[in-house]
């Protein structure tokens, strides 16, 4: 990874999170040495970016902060405007809203010579299969997702047999032309995946779970490279 491309995704983490972020806990999710991540907190305070920070207590980005408006190419358009049409067709139904929202208003604030690029794409998701139903609502697990909450599922299994799983919700995975929970299962003491339109019954429980979100999925990512090259 350049070191551009590392300091943006610095500025990413910390202002993805509420409470400070150690030196280490930085240097482990970006997988760089802490003598590493020292100099670019250094390249940042140069560039007047607000970082406090203090040792032992973590780092955080000062209140206010964004990252400057970027211009985009008629290629990053398009990107953007077939990414959020495939969310459109596969995602639940509020996360398809919001991506038909956000058409419209990329289609309204880009300059007039680009807006055919948005609204008259060279390339587009085609659906070939009825909609995934789900037995709960998504914006409810996304709200856990982002906020750590644990969940209580009622999981029906590919042979029938129904079980009962406290787990850690990471992310919503889509895979084959379905859509699965990424989950650490207290039951299983594990990563597990678990196929949404299986789920009977969703409970968003009051505690929120250990850890950093972005550390867990990590450990998941690694685990399952693992298994494939087993």
């Amino acid at each position: 990874m350049r070191r551009t491309e590392r300091l943006f995704q610095i500025i990413q983490i910390l202002r993805s999170t509420r409470s400070p972020i150690t030196g280490r806990e930085l240097a482990d999710e970006l997988e760089i040495s802490i003598r590493t991540l020292y100099r670019d907190m250094a390249e940042l305070a140069a560039q007047r970016i607000p970082v406090t920070g203090e040792a032992g207590m973590g780092y955080v980005l000062d209140d206010g902060y964004d990252m400057p408006p970027l211009m985009l190419t008629a290629d990053e358009l398009e990107a953007a405007a077939l990414g959020a049409a495939w969310v459109a067709s596969e995602a639940d139904p509020s996360l398809a809203r919001a991506a038909r929202d956000l058409i419209s208003k990329l289609s309204a604030t880009i300059p007039k010579d680009l807006r055919p690029v948005v609204l008259d794409a060279s390339s587009k998701p085609i659906k070939t299969r009825s909609k995934i139903k789900e037995n709960f609502d998504s914006a409810l697990l996304r709200h856990a997702i982002r906020e750590r909450y644990r969940l209580q599922l009622t999981y029906t299994d590919g042979n029938g047999s129904t079980t009962y799983r406290i787990v850690w919700p990471l992310l919503i995975a889509f895979i084959d032309h379905s859509r699965y929970l990424v989950a650490w299962c207290e039951t299983r003491a594990d990563h597990r995946l678990f196929k949404t339109d299986r789920v009977q019954e969703l409970k968003v429980l009051g505690e929120k779970y250990l850890g950093r979100r972005a550390v867990l999925i990590k450990e998941w990512e690694k685990a399952m490279k693992k298994r494939m090259q087993s």
